[in-house]
């Protein structure tokens, strides 16, 4: 025993370095990214999809969208991640570069005994009356009325939003914007605003975990976030006045007249959307990274994860209920890399595009 004890404290130093060694080198190779949790569970399956690939690993923080911003600001990640697209001049302020990834739906995970999902049906009114603090009780007549064959409690509704800066939130808010002149007067549409009633859950799965635990609660998350916990959702009027199911249709079908190509950075809103199968509450989410790189191989390797996920992660994105970017989109977003260029000029994508051939 003493033997053995003896070996191990003489080889201990020799091995700790070999150790510490492999992890700055495997943590060296990763990619680094930070923001949104919207699309946390799909960047999780391509995540551990391409490290079986190709050895690199991508680390995400799941910080929130505004979270992700600052990070991307600062050149503390590879890349940024926020559902809250920038316009071009705070692009160009911050020398960045912006492109979507994938496209889903934000839906209203419910928890009201007796209630089974896509039972429950609501407008953007009374939702926004409910955020408002305006309607109180499930029992309220404006909800009655949108159910006629539902039998709802007499009990107070708790209201669940995000507490962080989120991209999930200014999807949400911009939606209620457009559907309520009171929200939008009172309380308006951002990353974080100052919420009139409710309390707060940190990202997607905060606000999903409060919905779960708490009775007559209503929050908002991504799809995906609803669909893994089997969350029961209502249903929603859209723009046409229609009742329809957030589904990979639907979110399709408010996608459908994104016109990418006129987007000046890929700017694009998509809540509200005209048609009688679109889902009301859509949104993209965005990928930010500087144009000027000082390590171009870095940035080589976020593009060629991203190249790699356009071509081979559309199928896992839909199984988690995310629409991929059509191929014509995906086409302008690799023309628009050229823009990101190393301190010397060269354009990074070109040289990463060479790399993998």
């Amino acid at each position: 025993m003493r033997k053995v004890f003896f070996t191990v404290n003489f080889l201990a130093p020799a091995t700790l370095l070999l150790y510490l060694f492999a992890a700055t080198a495997a943590f060296a190779d990763d990619i680094t990214g930070a923001g949104a949790t919207f699309p946390y569970p799909l960047y999780a399956k391509w995540a551990e999809a391409y490290k079986a690939k190709t050895g690199i690993g991508l680390n995400y923080q799941a910080i929130g969208s505004g979270g992700g911003i600052k990070q991307i600001e600062a050149k503390t990640v590879d890349f940024g991640a926020s559902d809250m697209p920038l316009k071009a001049d705070a692009l160009d302020k911050g020398d960045l570069e912006q492109f979507p990834t994938v496209m889903g739906g934000v839906v209203l995970a419910i928890n009201i005994s007796g209630v089974e999902t896509a039972r429950l049906k609501l407008n953007g009114k009374v939702l926004a009356d409910i955020y408002l603090g305006n309607i109180k009780k499930w029992s309220d007549p404006a909800i009655a009325k949108l159910n006629p064959d539902l039998k709802l409690p007499d009990e107070e509704i708790s209201v669940v939003h995000r507490s962080d800066g989120s991209g999930t939130t200014f999807i949400f808010t911009n939606y209620l914007s457009k559907v309520s002149n009171e929200w939008k007067e009172k309380v308006g549409n951002d990353v974080s605003v100052s919420w009139p009633a409710g309390v707060g859950g940190k990202g997607n799965p905060g606000v999903a975990s409060y919905v779960q635990e708490v009775k007559n609660s209503i929050g908002y998350v991504e799809y995906a976030y609803a669909l893994e916990n089997k969350m029961p959702y209502a249903l929603m009027q859209n723009h046409d006045g229609e009742f329809v199911k957030p589904e990979i249709s639907t979110f399709q079908a408010a996608a459908a007249g994104a016109n990418w190509k006129e987007a000046p950075g890929f700017y694009m809103i998509l809540t509200d959307e005209p048609g009688k199968e679109s889902w009301p509450i859509t949104g993209a989410t965005f990928i930010l990274i500087h144009k000027t790189q000082d390590n171009a191989s870095r940035a080589g390797e976020v593009l060629k994860f991203f190249d790699w996920a356009y071509a081979n992660g559309g199928k896992m994105a839909e199984e988690l209920v995310y629409v991929p970017m059509p191929k014509s989109v995906v086409r302008l977003i690799e023309d628009s890399w050229q823009q990101i260029k190393s301190a010397s000029g060269a354009p990074v994508w070109s040289e990463a595009a060479a790399a993998k051939k």
